[in-house]
């Protein structure tokens, strides 16, 4: 879906297709059909934004095929949907059993990582709508903090350096000016915007930039527009903003809400959960230690102070009392960026992936309408902060 922005930006709100295990090519067509072409009929659209997850080896095969890629983008068409950003932070595996840690490789000190990006920037360029003033990547926040000794953050900073000049050149042959942002994640070298400044500023051009990801900003305890002011006071554009929530649990040390929150503690994804207190964030790696911990107890969290879990809430239902969601912080960031005079970014994405992993997980009809609802949700907040949607 496309919105207009008072100051006559382009405002493009997608859904990330990460929530769909797509191993290979055809699963990725088939996504298309079962999900997304439903999802815009729901919302009674003629045009839907998707932002394409393309694991690893369904990259290689339409690179080594460009017949393959005209393919998926006739299909796009044919089914009303249009891609202006990919989702690049999973390389493979995102829908496997246990995902955990593994979401985190091959980082950045990698070549394969600088290689598999490269690769979705150049898909994207011949993917994206002909009439969009630029495309987006996402990426992983250079890697996993607890392994990033000074030697691979030098290897990255060459690999950030190439991306750079491969981008560059991109845009000087295709003229499609692709733009690539590292997304800040609790536990991770870039945990924060503030880490985000120190270690990408240095590297920062015109196509390098931020995905904020308010889950992530949320469960970080960062304030929006701190943040954001420190972002803009580095020169570092909010390349895309993924619309999320986290997931909160007040007084978590009591039983009920414990009770509440195990179902949440799942084998697949990594929920890194964080608890104010008067000498800084604590924190633990997953919710199911945090939980496994009695409040107080060794390794584990007080309890004393709300948690906020990384673990990706819908946006358009809240779950059951007593827990809740940061939502409000969600909708703070988008009235910073958005409702301004001058829109602060252009790509907005849904990201629910953990929709497979609810305690009470939709069925295939019951996530198109989930999906489609969160959409919807979106839309009204993008509507309510000034825009105008652009095609129904």
């Amino acid at each position: 879906m496309r919105f207009l922005h008072p100051d006559g930006t382009t405002v493009h709100l997608a859904y990330c297709a990460n929530v769909h295990p797509a191993p290979d090519l055809r699963a990725v067509l088939a996504q298309l059909a079962t999900h997304a072409e439903p999802v815009r009929e729901r919302l009674g659209t003629d045009r839907l934004g998707v932002g394409l997850w393309l694991a690893r080896e369904v990259a290689a095969e339409l690179v080594a095929e460009p017949a393959s890629v005209r393919a998926l983008r006739a299909e796009l068409d044919r089914r009303g949907l249009e891609v202006v950003t990919l989702n690049g932070f999973p390389y493979r595996g995102f829908g496997d059993a246990v995902v955990k840690h593994r979401v985190y490789t091959p980082d950045w000190s990698d070549p394969a990582r600088l290689r598999h990006t490269l690769d979705l920037a150049r898909l994207l360029a011949e993917l994206m709508p002909d009439d969009a003033d630029h495309a987006s990547v996402s990426t992983l926040p250079l890697g996993w903090a607890g392994s990033w000794p000074a030697e691979r953050a030098a290897l990255a900073r060459r690999h950030l350096d190439t991306l750079s000049a491969e981008l560059a050149d991109l845009a000087e042959r295709t003229g499609r000016d692709v733009r690539i942002a590292f997304e800040p994640e609790p536990g991770c070298v870039l945990e924060t915007t503030g880490d985000a400044v120190h270690h990408l500023a240095p590297a920062a051009g015109p196509r390098l930039g931020v995905c904020l990801d308010t889950c992530h900003l949320a469960v970080a305890h960062e304030q929006p527009a701190d943040a954001l002011a420190a972002l803009a006071d580095a020169g570092l554009e909010v390349v895309k903003l993924q619309a999320s929530a986290a997931l909160v649990a007040p007084r978590p040390h009591t039983s009920g809400v414990r009770e509440a929150l195990s179902p949440y503690a799942e084998p697949r994804f990594l929920h890194q959960t964080r608890e104010p207190s008067p000498d800084g964030l604590l924190g633990v790696d997953d919710l199911g230690t945090a939980l496994a911990c009695g409040p107080g107890g060794a390794g584990g969290l007080p309890g004393r102070e709300p948690w906020r879990i990384h673990f990706h809430m819908p946006l358009s239902a809240a779950p059951p009392p007593p827990l809740t969601t940061t939502r409000p912080v969600l909708e703070e960031t988008v009235a910073l960026l958005l409702g301004g005079p001058v829109a602060r970014t252009a790509h907005v994405e849904v990201e629910t992936y953990t929709w497979p992993v609810l305690p009470d997980a939709p069925g295939r009809d019951a996530l198109v309408d989930g999906i489609a609802a969160e959409l919807a949700w979106a839309r009204e907040l993008l509507l309510h902060n000034g825009l105008k949607e652009l095609n129904r």
